[in-house]
């Protein structure tokens, strides 16, 4: 990163919707297994990785809505917006499917995040390094977390190695995006704001790769990458999330406790 460059409203928006849908959609997602994981343990584990991500997404929210400066809040952010409107990636709005995929799924973004927030931390933004200060120590947890998940299933029983391996190779199109370079990055990059995500693959190899060499799986390139979310073209699955997550602040606007 270098700071040679500012940065517009538009796009520093954009850059923060971005984090903090993919931060709510992904947390969301994890919220799904409270009362359902495969063992006490997760049933706590799980929920309180969701927290650390929504509480991530609530600080880029409000960050996101002062930028804006039309009066909207946190919330209206997160709960009133159509679905078009949403610039996540897809991977962190992909079905749950089993225990395998979803930790695999946790793995991937926080084997991301993880550089993204080290970087961030001495971000132009004072806001942005703030919030990436803090989330760094809380994605390390996500890596040990879901990794040791990822080494448990893929080198233990022959079910087990199989639903990893399925798993592999269900979210393998999904990958390549978070890595994509568009004009936002480029620019947010330029103004010190933000890493370029391009240049975190090596980062996010060095992590994922002995993880993989010790559950002694394979990584899969796939034919063909899906990509869309970060402008706002999502998959079918997302629908139906956002029915969900957006059903008591439509249903009672306004409403709190």
């Amino acid at each position: 990163m270098g700071a040679a460059a500012t940065i517009d409203r538009d796009t520093l928006l954009t850059l923060l919707l971005r984090l903090a849908d993919d931060h709510l959609v992904l947390g969301h997602r994890l919220s799904e297994w409270c009362g359902h994981a495969p063992m006490l343990e997760e049933d706590l584990a799980m929920p309180n990785m969701a927290l650390d991500l929504i509480g991530q997404a609530r600080a880029l929210y409000t960050y996101a809505a002062d930028v804006e400066g039309k009066g909207r809040t946190e919330d209206d952010l997160a709960y009133l917006r159509l679905e078009r409107e949403y610039l996540n990636c897809l991977l962190v709005e992909r079905p749950n499917g089993d225990f395998a995929q979803t930790m695999l799924r946790q793995l991937y973004f926080a084997a991301f995040m993880e550089p993204f927030w080290k970087a961030a931390a001495s971000s132009t933004d004072a806001t942005v390094a703030g919030i990436a200060a803090k989330a760094v120590k809380e994605v390390a947890y996500h890596i040990r977390h879901a990794g040791e998940w990822v080494v448990r299933l893929g080198d233990g029983t022959e079910e087990s190695r199989r639903r990893m391996e399925d798993a592999i190779e269900e979210l393998a199109p999904y990958l390549d995006e978070i890595f994509e370079d568009d004009p936002v990055t480029v620019q947010a990059s330029a103004a010190g704001i933000a890493p370029q995500p391009s240049s975190l693959r090596p980062a996010f190899d060095r992590i994922i790769g002995p993880i993989f060499a010790e559950a002694g799986l394979t990584f899969i390139t796939p034919p063909y990458s899906q990509r869309g979310g970060r402008k706002g073209m999502h998959g079918e699955a997302m629908g139906f999330l956002l029915a969900d997550l957006q059903h008591i602040q439509r249903t009672y606007p306004g409403a709190t406790w």
